[in-house]
């Protein structure tokens, strides 16, 4: 404690495993305004009660104090305002800006077109191509025959198949979207509050 003769109202750091005779431990009790009107006078019921027959104590349990008001950089913190958060999950907004390469090797292909064809054979060679067919063997400039008596046959041809463009890729998901420890390191001390010490009086 701070002296033998605390204000009322005074919350300190206590490492006992109990609440000294006219403290309490700041656990957000409520207390009668009837019974403790000197402490309402003090704290009102900014941190619980109903203001009309009790009020409450801080309640400091898993929780660190900050100043109440707004410093340089800050943000404005009213007296008895709680916030902050024990684990954090991380949203797509929170991240830094970043991307994701990929790179998309494209093969060649090849492959072969087999085209039907007819030889002429038999029948009256001609040099006319009209209603006739190419003869196999030539005879001068009678290069066609008036009957087609040859099987369909196969002249492979390699095609070659260049891409132009390199398609998509889609680059799967990954993580597990669980929060992360938001904690400082700590030692777990207890808060008392004074209920029973001199009254402060105004500056």
């Amino acid at each position: 404690m701070a002296s033998a003769e605390p204000y009322m109202a005074s919350v300190d750091l206590w490492a006992g495993t109990y609440a000294p005779r006219g403290w309490a431990f700041c656990q957000g009790q409520l207390l009668s305004i009837a019974q403790f009107s000197a402490i309402f006078s003090l704290i009102g019921n900014v941190y619980g009660g109903d203001g009309r027959t009790t009020f409450g104590l801080p309640d400091l349990r898993g929780r660190v104090p900050v100043g109440a008001g707004q410093s340089p950089g800050t943000s404005f913190y009213n007296l008895g305002q709680k916030g902050g958060t024990e684990t954090v999950t991380l949203l797509t907004t929170q991240m830094p800006t970043h991307n994701h390469g990929a790179t998309l090797v494209a093969p060649g292909y090849t492959g072969s077109v087999a085209p039907g064809a007819f030889n002429g054979r038999g029948g009256t060679p001609s040099n006319d191509p009209i209603n006739n067919y190419p003869a196999p063997a030539t005879s001068g400039t009678n290069i066609y025959n008036s009957t087609s008596t040859g099987a369909m046959g196969s002249s492979p041809v390699t095609v070659t198949l260049n891409p132009t463009s390199p398609g998509s890729v889609t680059i799967g998901n990954n993580g597990g979207s669980q929060p992360h420890d938001n904690m400082q390191p700590y030692t777990c001390l207890n808060y008392i509050f004074c209920l029973d010490g001199l009254f402060p009086p105004r500056d």
